[in-house]
């Protein structure tokens, strides 16, 4: 596919009449997810993060040079809507000193993260009318007694900061905030702009900050991961940091460039660097990536294979920032979009539709979309024995074959199925105390322990 006719999210088109109306679950059964797979709502959803993830790759300019896109690039435009939803979520930090947490003797989900959730509920449709346009919010239904444009927009909105019942926080709920942020930008919301140029700022003026709080508010009331694999999960609580971090330190694309598949900036950190404590210090502070990886430091202790095998895996891919990038979407689509207990909490309005898409592939119901109630960890072996030097990781298939990273079209069959465990091996990589072989290079990361990370599934 051409990029320069890369899919843009379209956006609603103003003299046609639109009905909008109250988002609704709709995924109630692991059935279900193979349908939401074919939806317009997926389709859109793709769009969007493909889309943004572009923006963030390095930019060839015309006299040669490389801009690249680091946090604090002072080269990023902030227009006025995306300036109005850094003050909403200022005013979502201030109101923390309204709920401080319980005192009381807990290890997991303070209490009163559900009195902030309910000060924010209550002041949601306020809050949003104070920073975003009335034209967006009070836009009509051409239906009478139809619903308004901000009664979708806030579904999705109250969706993004957590479930006050069970007191956890995960990719379901980051989800949810795209879904928000790409509802306005069906709205018309942000302004015409050069391609690239209001997703950049999106990304990092409010994506970014959105993380930050999040990050805060887990650690102020200690939520729990949803719907996490545990110590096989990507990330307790989020995923798209990564998929953007990785885009940022990729090669520089001009307009008209393919994505590229492989390769890094030329000065780019190496991936082997998030088991580096100072080296994962000193990138937070520019990458999305290195930031989210820094999280995981603050809240996490002991070796970094330990906690975080699958990340530590990908740190050895050798093809470089765009083969991680081009793995983290596939991975996306797998780990986040296609399962059960992330999408199962979505709700579908006219915004993100739960009608098909004309153009979606048929996708036929697996283990891996129908596992509505099991956890990840069920029936896992109780005495997990070493994993030999090639293991992949234990959700891989090798005949996988991930969604394009152009324009997804309905789920690809041959997923990885990563509802089941095998029944022998659990160690998603060879055992920390393993040594090299004769003749095998120094491993990316750790070249004190010697040990070697296996590939990951999208690695070749």
């Amino acid at each position: 596919m051409n990029p320069s006719q890369a899919r843009v999210l379209p956006k609603l088109d103003t003299s046609a009449g639109h009905t909008f109306i109250q988002p609704t679950k709709r995924i109630n059964e692991g059935q279900d997810v193979t349908e939401f797979l074919t939806s317009k709502a997926y389709v859109d959803i793709m769009t969007f993060l493909l889309q943004l993830n572009r923006s963030l790759f390095p930019t060839k300019l015309s006299d040669g040079q490389v801009q690249t896109w680091s946090l604090n690039s002072e080269a990023v435009e902030y227009s006025a809507p995306v300036r109005q939803l850094q003050q909403l979520l200022s005013k979502l930090e201030a109101i923390l000193d309204e709920a401080p947490p319980d005192t009381g003797p807990r290890r997991f989900g303070n209490v009163s993260f559900r009195k902030w959730y309910e000060i924010v509920e209550s002041r949601a449709a306020d809050l949003l009318e104070e920073c975003l346009s009335s034209e967006i919010l009070q836009r009509p239904s051409s239906k009478p007694g139809g619903s308004t444009a901000g009664v979708e927009l806030l579904a999705y909105f109250l969706g993004s900061w957590g479930s006050p019942q069970r007191l956890d926080y995960g990719t379901g709920h980051e989800l949810s905030f795209l879904a928000f942020l790409a509802g306005i930008w069906k709205l018309h919301g942000f302004p015409e702009n050069s391609p690239g140029v209001e997703e950049r700022a999106i990304v990092l003026g409010v994506i970014q900050p959105y993380l930050e709080l999040v990050r805060t508010i887990i650690k102020r009331y200690t939520l729990e991961p949803a719907g996490s694999h545990g110590v096989w999960g990507l990330d307790d609580h989020s995923f798209i940091p990564y998929i953007f971090g990785a885009a940022q330190l990729a090669p520089a694309l001009s307009d008209t460039d393919p994505v590229p598949e492989e390769g890094s900036l030329p000065d780019a950190p190496a991936p082997g660097g998030v088991a580096k404590a100072n080296v994962v210090q000193r990138e937070r502070q520019d990458n999305l990536y290195f930031s989210a990886i820094g999280f995981i430091y603050d809240v996490k202790r002991g070796p970094f294979w330990e906690h975080s095998p699958i990340l530590y895996d990908i740190s050895g891919i050798q093809a470089g920032w765009a083969k991680i990038n081009k793995g983290m979407i596939k991975m996306y689509n797998a780990e986040v979009l296609s399962k059960f207990p992330v999408v199962q909490h979505f709700s579908f309005g006219s915004l993100f539709s739960w009608e098909r898409d004309p153009n979606a592939v048929a996708t036929v119901a697996t283990t891996h979309t129908t596992a509505a109630t099991r956890r990840p960890d069920q029936n896992a072996p109780s005495a997990p024995q070493p994993a030999g030097p090639g293991m992949r990781a234990p959700w891989a298939s090798t005949k996988a074959s991930g969604p394009s990273t152009n324009l997804p079209r309905g789920a690809p069959s041959g997923l990885p199925d990563t509802s089941r465990l095998p029944p022998g091996p659990m160690a998603p990589m060879r055992a920390p105390w393993a040594t090299t072989q004769p003749g095998e290079p120094a491993p990316a990361g750790d070249s004190k322990s010697g040990h070697v990370p296996t590939k990951a599934p999208w690695a070749k």
